[in-house]
Protein backbone atom coordinates (compact mmCIF):
# COMPACT_ATOMS: atom_id res chain seq x y z
CA UNK A 1 0.00 0.00 0.00
CA UNK A 2 1.11 3.12 -0.90
CA UNK A 3 1.18 6.01 2.09
CA UNK A 4 0.22 9.46 2.06
CA UNK A 5 1.01 12.15 4.75
CA UNK A 6 -1.34 14.88 5.01
CA UNK A 7 0.18 18.05 7.04
CA UNK A 8 -2.83 19.87 8.98
CA UNK A 9 -2.56 23.70 10.48
CA UNK A 10 -6.34 23.66 11.40
CA UNK A 11 -8.62 20.53 12.05
CA UNK A 12 -11.02 21.50 9.85
CA UNK A 13 -8.89 21.73 6.55
CA UNK A 14 -8.68 18.63 5.30
CA UNK A 15 -8.04 16.78 1.88
CA UNK A 16 -11.53 17.27 1.15
CA UNK A 17 -12.07 15.25 -2.02
CA UNK A 18 -8.57 14.16 -2.60
CA UNK A 19 -9.23 11.62 0.30
CA UNK A 20 -11.56 9.19 -1.24
CA UNK A 21 -9.84 9.66 -4.51
CA UNK A 22 -5.76 8.54 -2.91
CA UNK A 23 -8.05 5.43 -0.63
CA UNK A 24 -9.45 4.30 -3.66
CA UNK A 25 -6.02 4.12 -5.48
CA UNK A 26 -4.16 2.67 -2.53
CA UNK A 27 -3.06 5.05 -0.50
CA UNK A 28 -3.01 4.97 3.14
CA UNK A 29 -3.43 8.53 4.51
CA UNK A 30 -1.84 9.79 7.84
CA UNK A 31 -2.68 12.95 9.51
CA UNK A 32 -0.19 14.76 11.05
CA UNK A 33 -0.50 18.34 12.97
CA UNK A 34 1.76 20.86 11.93
CA UNK A 35 2.46 21.50 15.75
CA UNK A 36 3.27 17.90 16.49
CA UNK A 37 6.95 16.42 16.91
CA UNK A 38 5.80 13.53 14.41
CA UNK A 39 7.32 15.68 12.16
CA UNK A 40 10.56 14.99 13.02
CA UNK A 41 10.36 11.45 12.35
CA UNK A 42 9.43 11.78 8.85
CA UNK A 43 11.54 10.74 6.10
CA UNK A 44 10.67 12.96 3.53
CA UNK A 45 12.06 10.79 1.05
CA UNK A 46 10.53 7.83 1.81
CA UNK A 47 6.38 9.29 1.20
CA UNK A 48 4.62 8.39 -1.60
CA UNK A 49 3.21 11.90 -1.46
CA UNK A 50 3.31 14.92 0.92
CA UNK A 51 0.58 16.98 0.78
CA UNK A 52 0.55 19.98 3.16
CA UNK A 53 -2.73 21.93 3.75
CA UNK A 54 -3.58 25.62 4.28
CA UNK A 55 -4.01 27.43 7.31
CA UNK A 56 -4.49 30.85 9.04
CA UNK A 57 -0.78 32.31 9.48
CA UNK A 58 1.65 33.33 7.08
CA UNK A 59 4.54 31.15 5.73
CA UNK A 60 7.08 33.96 7.02
CA UNK A 61 6.17 33.42 10.76
CA UNK A 62 8.28 30.94 12.06
CA UNK A 63 9.41 33.37 14.88
CA UNK A 64 6.02 32.65 16.74
CA UNK A 65 5.48 29.59 14.86
CA UNK A 66 9.00 27.47 14.98
CA UNK A 67 7.19 24.55 13.86
CA UNK A 68 7.48 25.74 10.63
CA UNK A 69 10.87 24.89 10.45
CA UNK A 70 10.06 21.60 10.04
CA UNK A 71 7.82 22.06 7.37
CA UNK A 72 10.35 23.61 5.65
CA UNK A 73 12.98 21.02 5.78
CA UNK A 74 10.61 18.72 4.79
CA UNK A 75 9.70 20.49 1.32
CA UNK A 76 13.27 21.15 0.83
CA UNK A 77 14.27 17.51 0.71
CA UNK A 78 10.54 16.28 -1.23
CA UNK A 79 11.32 19.14 -3.94
CA UNK A 80 15.46 18.79 -4.12
CA UNK A 81 14.30 15.16 -4.81
CA UNK A 82 11.17 16.02 -6.96
CA UNK A 83 9.21 13.37 -5.40
CA UNK A 84 5.63 14.01 -5.71
CA UNK A 85 4.54 16.77 -3.41
CA UNK A 86 0.96 18.82 -3.25
CA UNK A 87 0.90 22.58 -1.39
CA UNK A 88 -2.59 23.50 -0.78
CA UNK A 89 -2.88 27.53 0.11
CA UNK A 90 -0.40 28.07 2.95
CA UNK A 91 1.12 24.27 1.84
CA UNK A 92 1.62 26.19 -2.04
CA UNK A 93 3.07 29.67 -0.07
CA UNK A 94 5.66 27.30 2.19
CA UNK A 95 6.73 26.18 -1.19
CA UNK A 96 7.48 28.92 -2.30
CA UNK A 97 9.76 30.17 0.10
CA UNK A 98 11.69 27.35 -0.04
CA UNK A 99 12.39 27.83 -3.66
CA UNK A 100 13.64 30.82 -2.81
CA UNK A 101 10.14 33.07 -3.76
CA UNK A 102 9.36 36.03 -1.91
CA UNK A 103 5.99 35.77 0.62
CA UNK A 104 4.55 38.27 1.45
CA UNK A 105 0.66 40.23 2.61
CA UNK A 106 -1.12 40.85 -0.81
CA UNK A 107 -3.43 44.26 -2.35
CA UNK A 108 -6.81 42.64 -0.08
CA UNK A 109 -8.05 39.22 0.86
CA UNK A 110 -9.43 37.15 -1.70
CA UNK A 111 -12.31 35.03 0.01
CA UNK A 112 -14.67 33.20 -1.93
CA UNK A 113 -15.73 31.95 -4.88
CA UNK A 114 -14.59 33.10 -8.13
CA UNK A 115 -12.60 31.97 -11.90
CA UNK A 116 -9.19 30.95 -12.18
CA UNK A 117 -7.71 31.44 -15.25
CA UNK A 118 -5.01 29.12 -16.90
CA UNK A 119 -1.89 29.84 -18.54
CA UNK A 120 -1.10 27.88 -21.49
CA UNK A 121 1.04 25.66 -19.85
CA UNK A 122 -2.04 25.05 -17.09
CA UNK A 123 -4.13 24.11 -20.45
CA UNK A 124 -1.78 21.29 -20.85
CA UNK A 125 -1.90 20.07 -16.80
CA UNK A 126 -4.61 18.53 -15.07
CA UNK A 127 -5.99 21.72 -13.84
CA UNK A 128 -7.72 21.76 -17.47
CA UNK A 129 -10.34 19.66 -15.76
CA UNK A 130 -10.70 22.41 -13.07
CA UNK A 131 -11.97 25.24 -15.50
CA UNK A 132 -15.25 25.01 -17.50
CA UNK A 133 -17.53 27.53 -19.08
CA UNK A 134 -19.45 28.31 -15.56
CA UNK A 135 -15.94 27.31 -13.38
CA UNK A 136 -15.50 29.22 -9.59
CA UNK A 137 -13.07 27.61 -7.32
CA UNK A 138 -12.62 29.14 -4.07
CA UNK A 139 -10.18 31.15 -2.65
CA UNK A 140 -9.30 31.98 1.43
CA UNK A 141 -6.23 34.07 1.59
CA UNK A 142 -4.77 37.29 2.18
CA UNK A 143 -0.81 36.60 1.47
CA UNK A 144 0.57 35.91 -1.88
CA UNK A 145 4.04 34.80 -3.29
CA UNK A 146 6.25 35.59 -6.56
CA UNK A 147 6.51 32.41 -8.59
CA UNK A 148 9.65 30.65 -7.85
CA UNK A 149 12.61 30.82 -10.07
CA UNK A 150 12.18 27.98 -12.87
CA UNK A 151 8.93 26.94 -11.43
CA UNK A 152 6.02 26.94 -14.00
CA UNK A 153 3.14 29.22 -14.05
CA UNK A 154 0.01 27.67 -14.29
CA UNK A 155 -3.15 29.52 -13.02
CA UNK A 156 -3.88 33.42 -11.90
CA UNK A 157 -7.13 34.75 -10.84
CA UNK A 158 -8.33 38.39 -11.74
CA UNK A 159 -7.11 39.62 -8.07
CA UNK A 160 -3.79 37.63 -7.65
CA UNK A 161 -1.42 36.71 -10.68
CA UNK A 162 0.17 33.26 -9.08
CA UNK A 163 -2.32 30.65 -8.20
CA UNK A 164 -0.75 27.78 -9.32
CA UNK A 165 2.51 26.68 -10.03
CA UNK A 166 4.43 23.04 -11.27
CA UNK A 167 7.98 22.41 -10.07
CA UNK A 168 9.94 19.85 -11.68
CA UNK A 169 7.61 17.08 -12.43
CA UNK A 170 6.15 16.12 -9.34
CA UNK A 171 5.26 19.24 -7.08
CA UNK A 172 2.59 21.31 -7.55
CA UNK A 173 1.64 24.52 -5.80
CA UNK A 174 -2.23 25.29 -5.21
CA UNK A 175 -3.26 28.84 -3.80
CA UNK A 176 -6.76 28.13 -4.26
CA UNK A 177 -8.83 25.20 -2.45
CA UNK A 178 -10.08 22.39 -5.37
CA UNK A 179 -10.28 20.32 -2.45
CA UNK A 180 -13.42 21.77 -0.59
CA UNK A 181 -16.85 20.15 0.20
CA UNK A 182 -19.89 21.13 0.83
CA UNK A 183 -20.34 20.03 4.00
CA UNK A 184 -16.64 20.62 4.99
CA UNK A 185 -17.04 24.02 4.45
CA UNK A 186 -19.81 24.45 7.81
CA UNK A 187 -16.72 24.29 9.62
CA UNK A 188 -14.87 26.42 8.24
CA UNK A 189 -17.71 29.67 8.50
CA UNK A 190 -17.15 28.58 12.28
CA UNK A 191 -13.45 28.19 12.05
CA UNK A 192 -12.87 31.29 10.31
CA UNK A 193 -15.79 33.43 11.92
CA UNK A 194 -13.51 36.01 13.35
CA UNK A 195 -12.16 36.71 9.75
CA UNK A 196 -15.01 36.49 8.01
CA UNK A 197 -17.32 39.12 10.33
CA UNK A 198 -13.97 41.59 10.22
CA UNK A 199 -13.49 41.07 6.42
CA UNK A 200 -15.36 44.08 4.63
CA UNK A 201 -17.82 42.33 1.70
CA UNK A 202 -17.60 39.14 2.75
CA UNK A 203 -20.17 37.45 5.19
CA UNK A 204 -21.37 33.83 5.80
CA UNK A 205 -25.01 33.80 4.56
CA UNK A 206 -22.92 34.93 0.90
CA UNK A 207 -20.32 32.41 1.03
CA UNK A 208 -23.23 30.12 1.72
CA UNK A 209 -25.12 31.01 -0.89
CA UNK A 210 -22.31 30.85 -3.37
CA UNK A 211 -21.35 27.32 -1.85
CA UNK A 212 -24.85 26.23 -2.68
CA UNK A 213 -24.05 27.62 -6.57
CA UNK A 214 -20.54 25.96 -7.44
CA UNK A 215 -19.44 23.77 -4.84
CA UNK A 216 -20.98 20.49 -6.40
CA UNK A 217 -20.28 21.62 -10.15
CA UNK A 218 -16.67 21.57 -8.18
CA UNK A 219 -16.61 18.65 -6.52
CA UNK A 220 -17.59 16.57 -9.62
CA UNK A 221 -14.86 18.64 -11.50
CA UNK A 222 -12.52 17.60 -8.70
CA UNK A 223 -12.41 14.28 -8.80
CA UNK A 224 -11.25 14.38 -12.39
CA UNK A 225 -8.47 16.55 -11.40
CA UNK A 226 -7.24 14.91 -8.86
CA UNK A 227 -7.15 11.41 -11.01
CA UNK A 228 -4.97 12.89 -13.91
CA UNK A 229 -2.42 14.48 -11.55
CA UNK A 230 -2.38 11.61 -9.23
CA UNK A 231 -2.21 9.25 -12.56
CA UNK A 232 0.65 11.89 -13.55
CA UNK A 233 2.89 11.45 -10.71
CA UNK A 234 2.33 7.78 -10.03
CA UNK A 235 3.65 7.05 -13.80
CA UNK A 236 6.80 8.95 -13.09
CA UNK A 237 7.64 7.19 -9.62
CA UNK A 238 7.03 3.65 -9.98
CA UNK A 239 9.23 2.75 -7.35
CA UNK A 240 9.21 4.13 -3.76
CA UNK A 241 12.48 6.60 -3.09
CA UNK A 242 12.73 7.18 -6.78
CA UNK A 243 12.36 10.46 -8.00
CA UNK A 244 10.97 12.07 -11.17
CA UNK A 245 14.09 12.75 -13.19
Amino acid sequence: MKNAVAIRHVAFEDLGTLAPILERRGYQIDYIDATSSRLLEIDPLYLDLLVILGGPIGAYDEGDYPFLLNEFRLLESRLAADLPTLGICLGSQLMARVLGAKVYPGSGKEIGWSPIQLSDAGKQSPLRYLVTKDNAVLHWHGDTFDLPQGATHLASSNQYVNQAFAWGKCALGLQFHPEVTTRGLENWFVGHASEINTTTNISVKQLRADTHNYSSNLQAQAINFWQAWLAQVEQLTPKKNLSCT
